[in-house]
């Protein structure tokens, strides 16, 4: 049966306490063993041992092995969606004023928060009842899905609007000088990382919100990462080269900002297909 299941496609995992269930336990992708009643043959032959002989640990252990990926594709496309929007935003700053608002210490400061504190509230999601209900991931299916696609490529670009219109226009819109300018456009580019989270949670569903008044850890990232970034902007000026903001002008970033919510809610309202994305590239 094991050996049937393999050649049809399938992922197959075999659970077993016995010597008579090694040979079985040893074909399976996955053979998983009872730790307490089980074998010692049987627990030789198997990947996973159960040490309690409760078969509802498996039920866990899926539960989390599917949170964990679950994770990790949040987080990449929350750093893809940045990395994207910094790539096109340089690019086309350079080629038409020959100067990039990006530089490396701002870059440096961007991806600082997207690699430590904003990895940290996504990565330690908690596992819900709802992972339990999709299907199993196919083994072809890619780690970065046209969901994520679509979601990137939404926000990259509504990014991408608000930099380079700040960027060429954000002089004669605030009536600053080019420093303030560049300030505006930085803490502009943190808050959306900021505000971005939010939608990164859920990679379909449009309430992004649920559930969020449960995770604590959450909310406490998402404020030490604003007080971080009003410390570099209003107190660190040398090291940072920005120069502090009036309160109108926090207000119109953190503004800018959280239109971030309603775009991803527009965005997940694109249907998508099944067919790979790199194959619409190629066409």
């Amino acid at each position: 049966m094991v050996q049937c299941l393999k050649q049809k496609g399938h992922v197959v995992a075999v659970t077993g306490d016995d010597t008579n269930d090694a040979p079985a336990l040893k074909e399976a992708h996955i053979g998983l063993s009872m730790g307490i009643q089980g074998t010692e043959v049987a627990k030789e032959s198997s990947d996973i041992i159960i040490l309690d002989d409760n078969f509802t640990s498996v039920a866990t252990v899926l539960r989390w092995g599917r949170c964990v990926y679950d994770n990790i594709q949040k987080l990449i496309q929350l750093q893809l969606t940045m990395n994207v929007a910094a790539l096109v935003i340089n690019v086309v700053a350079a080629v038409s004023a020959r100067e990039v608002p990006f530089t490396e210490l701002k870059l440096l400061w961007v991806n600082l928060i997207l690699d430590t504190l904003c990895a940290l509230t996504l990565a330690t999601g908690q596992p819900t009842k709802d992972l339990m209900e999709e299907p199993p991931v196919r083994r072809t299916q890619p780690l970065i899905t046209n969901i994520m696609w679509r979601n990137i490529l939404g926000q990259a670009l509504y990014q991408i609007a608000v930099v380079l219109t700040l960027q060429f226009s954000g002089e004669s819109i605030f009536d600053v000088n080019e420093k303030v300018k560049d300030t505006l456009i930085l803490n502009t580019s943190v808050l959306c990382q900021v505000f971005n989270q939010f939608n990164a949670r859920k990679l379909e569903k449009k309430n992004v919100f649920e559930g969020m008044h449960k995770n604590k850890l959450f909310w406490g990232i998402i404020g030490i990462t604003i007080i971080l970034e009003v410390v570099v902007v209003e107190f660190l000026k040398k090291f940072a080269d920005t120069e502090r903001l009036s309160w109108k002008q926090w207000g119109a970033c953190i503004g800018m900002a959280a239109l971030s919510w309603p775009i991803g809610w527009v965005v997940k309202c694109v249907p998508v297909s099944d067919k790979p994305f790199l194959n619409y590239l190629n066409w």
